[in-house]
């Protein structure tokens, strides 16, 4: 379990926890709170949505009550949510101390490091961008019209970056390098917070995902599927939530409960795979905490 030794953690800065799913982060955070004081801020792509509470392991009404936190469940699922959109909203909240919790790196990367701001992709060069990927040689096509700054900095054998990258380029006729170039500092910089990383055993991990997602079908994650069914649309940013298709594929009875449940167990193990690989590569610079 984690260490419950808050000594290494200074009251008066921002602390901010990255780790895996079900590592324990909201945990300490709470622990933290309590004994220190700080409001707790979500750093979680998936719990900002008013529709999953369950099947993304929100705080629980009673720790909510217990403790502050804020920017849970916050986005009804009509609208869409950007990582610009969440600095925006914890932006107001920079007048106290806070709490970040969460694992989506890119959040959590932008607030340490600041996120260029880019303009919004038109629906039409959006669509005009799909099509082309569609054609044999799309990729190529899309690659030979960057600019090389752009070109050298992406991931090529990656379709959705190289992709967006060719969609900045046709919407502002400057490339994706440049607009980045052009970064705000940070919200909060290194010298203003404690930053920990949770490290845990894979295998003492794996045994976590696999518990907690069935203690979520114990508590209602089944009901939450069942109240979305009806506007269910895959392509939809809250419909990424880990174990949702699963869950609706078993209540369109294209699949057996069992059999949903292994996928989501599955599914949230590579995630939580993709989640270290993150950690590892872009925040070299956060403090390690083992747990388990």
């Amino acid at each position: 379990m984690i260490s419950t030794d808050l000594s290494h953690i200074d009251p008066d800065r921002h602390l901010l926890i990255a780790g895996p799913t079900a590592s324990g982060k909201s945990a300490l955070a709470m622990q933290v709170s309590a004994a220190q004081g700080g409001l707790i801020v979500n750093a979680d792509a998936l719990q900002v949505w008013s529709c999953w509470h369950v099947l993304t392991a929100r705080p629980s009404a009673e720790d909510e009550a217990a403790l502050p936190h804020a920017l849970y469940g916050h986005v009804t699922p009509d609208r869409s949510y950007s990582v610009g959109d969440w600095l925006r909203d914890l932006s107001a909240l920079m007048d106290r101390r806070l709490i970040v919790v969460g694992g989506t790196g890119l959040y959590l990367t932008a607030l340490t490091e600041g996120l260029a701001y880019v303009p919004p992709t038109p629906p039409a060069i959006r669509t005009s961008g799909d099509r082309l990927l569609a054609q044999d040689d799309g990729l190529q096509q899309m690659i030979a019209v960057l600019d090389s700054k752009t070109r050298d900095r992406i991931d090529l054998q990656n379709p959705a970056r190289v992709q967006r990258a060719w969609e900045v380029l046709q919407n502002t006729g400057r490339g994706l390098a440049d607009w980045q170039a052009d970064t705000p500092p940070p919200l909060i910089g290194a010298d203003q917070a404690t930053r920990i990383v949770l490290t845990a055993d894979r295998d003492w991990l794996a045994d976590r995902i696999a518990q907690r997602f069935d203690a979520m079908l114990a508590q209602g994650a089944l009901d939450e599927a069942r109240a979305v069914l009806p506007d269910w649309r895959s392509e939809a940013q809250w419909a990424r939530a880990i174990g949702a298709p699963d869950l609706i594929a078993f209540l369109r009875g294209e699949q057996t409960l069992a059999e949903a449940r292994d996928h989501a167990i599955i599914a949230t193990r590579q995630y939580a795979k993709s989640q270290r690989i993150w950690f590892r590569n872009r925040m070299k610079a956060w403090t390690p905490l083992a747990v388990g």
